[in-house]
């Protein structure tokens, strides 16, 4: 059956309305703050045979991995009803606060597709508050691993004992099964009113409408490779991660062999999330406004070694890889395909990630920094790039939830790169604790600069520091009351050399 672009237009229009009312009710009904006012959850709707057809514009790292989450239970068998949930990282997963719950939507007994959402969780167990730990080295060392499993209330209420603040945990577990069910019913009625043979073929020609405008966007580009290399900051030294990046025609092959091997760290990436990253970078670059499906991605092939950093084998720590690690694959492909197409600057290249725990409550924010300036304007500041597309929690939320009060939120001022395009500036971000606590950060570009492009210069390296003295970026702490920490983010490259320079 063929669409004419009208209806498949509309089509189009019609599930990325329901992945977006799918958010909506996953925001609005969640009760911790991480999901109400930073916004850390995505929601996608899938087809029969587990592609990713539309997504709403949430958390490129949540999105681009998701597709692995429903292929592991894809070949299941389903009933309507189901419910599953996982937080794996080698089976579909991010990092183990990141909880996967899908639902298969059948209508008239046929299996139409399934709804997914995936949130990050304010706690997930383990022996750090936030299951954010700056130090560890084993996946369990993180909190609690969630297998693919089928779920009903029962088994909800059981993982979410097992985590801080049940019954938060709780709450935001069934806010997400609540947005997959907004997802089955609008599946269900576009199946009612239009007819499941016209849903399948507007689901399969999607998909096959963003693999055309993608693989268009990559015939533009000259033939040929190019390569890049950056690092991350590992606790007592730099890890180095390289990057082959091939045109052949309509295709692109992204080829990271010569990466470090996986590390006695968290930095490490389970593949999914290493994938995500590079199919959140070749969309900006390619075609922004094609359909966000998978389709878009079917040109595109990632390769990394097994058992190095960015395809890393069980049982490795994983929880900053997937926030920091997917931030500089990022980087890594735009710098590789700024000689086939027109790139802007680095951004800060890190989420600025800060874990807030006391007795009775945890509280985890990432941080916006500057984004890098572009061929045609300058960066923007204040803003969180790349992997994360989250909010900043706002003051009076934070004031009003928790024992901290907020002495600064400002813009940090002259941290972007100068050039003829100037970087976007980061952020200062000051909390005093009103009671002792303890507070882990995760953070990057403390020591390498977010680097300019075309003779910019590099934006400003950020700092983490507790009453004014500096503490290292990736660590753990307690505060007293009265204690101040405070993070300055770090701000974009600039593009281009200023007149006279």
């Amino acid at each position: 059956m063929s669409l004419d672009p009208v209806d498949l237009q509309v089509m189009t229009g019609a599930l990325r309305a329901a992945c977006d009312e799918m958010g909506a009710v996953l925001i609005r009904s969640a009760h911790s703050p991480n999901i109400t006012e930073r916004h850390d959850c995505s929601t996608a709707l899938f087809d029969a045979g587990g592609e990713l057809v539309m997504q709403a514009e949430h958390i490129p790292v949540h999105l681009g991995s998701m597709p692995d989450a429903v292929a592991v239970i894809v070949d299941e068998e389903h009933r309507d009803g189901d419910l599953w949930i996982l937080n794996d990282p080698y089976r579909g997963g991010t990092h183990l606060p990141d909880i996967t719950l899908i639902s298969p939507i059948f209508e008239r007994g046929e299996l139409l597709g399934f709804a997914a959402s995936r949130a990050h969780h304010a706690d997930i167990g383990g022996p750090t508050p936030g299951g954010m730990p700056a130090l560890s080295v084993t996946l369990d060392e993180e909190g609690v691993v969630i297998p693919p499993t089928r779920a009903d209330d029962t088994v909800l209420s059981d993982l979410a004992s097992r985590m801080r603040n049940p019954e938060q945990r709780l709450a935001d577990l069934r806010a997400q099964r609540a947005a997959n069910l907004t997802g089955s019913r609008r599946l269900r009625r576009l199946a009612e009113r239009r007819g499941i043979e016209l849903l399948r073929a507007a689901t399969a020609e999607i998909l096959d409408y963003a693999e055309r405008r993608t693989r268009a966007a990559l015939d533009q580009m000259p033939d040929g490779e190019s390569s890049a290399e950056d690092v991350l900051e590992g606790l007592d030294r730099d890890i180095s991660l390289r990057l082959r990046a091939t045109v052949r025609g309509e295709s692109l092959e992204l080829d990271f062999d010569g990466s470090a091997e996986q590390i006695a760290g968290n930095l490490n990436c389970p593949l999914s999330v290493t994938k995500a990253a590079c199919f959140y970078a070749v969309r900006v670059v390619c075609d922004p406004d094609a359909p966000p499906s998978a389709g878009a991605w079917r040109p595109v092939t990632v390769s990394a070694p097994e058992g190095s950093l960015l395809n890393a084998r069980p049982p490795a720590a994983v929880v900053g890889g997937n926030v920091e690690t997917s931030s500089r694959v990022a980087d890594l492909v735009f710098e590789a395909l700024a000689a086939f197409a027109p790139v802007g600057a680095n951004g800060q290249g890190t989420m600025n990630n800060v874990t807030l725990a006391a007795e009775g409550w945890t509280y985890y924010e990432t941080i916006g920094g500057g984004q890098g300036a572009c061929p045609d304007g300058d960066g923007p500041s204040a803003e969180h790039v790349a992997m994360s597309n989250t909010l900043n929690t706002p003051i009076e939320a934070l004031e009003t939830q928790y024992p901290v009060r907020v002495t600064e939120l400002s813009i940090r001022h002259g941290s972007g790169g100068a050039g003829k395009h100037r970087g976007g500036d980061g952020i200062a971000r000051e909390l005093e604790a009103l009671e002792p606590m303890r507070y882990t950060l995760i953070g990057e570009r403390r020591r390498n600069a977010p680097q300019g492009r075309d003779g910019g210069a590099p934006g400003v390296i950020g700092r983490d520091l507790v009453n004014g003295e500096p503490v290292p970026a990736k660590g753990e702490g307690k505060l007293k009351r009265g204690d101040r920490l405070r993070i300055e983010t770090p701000g974009g490259g600039g593009f281009g050399s200023e007149p006279n320079s």
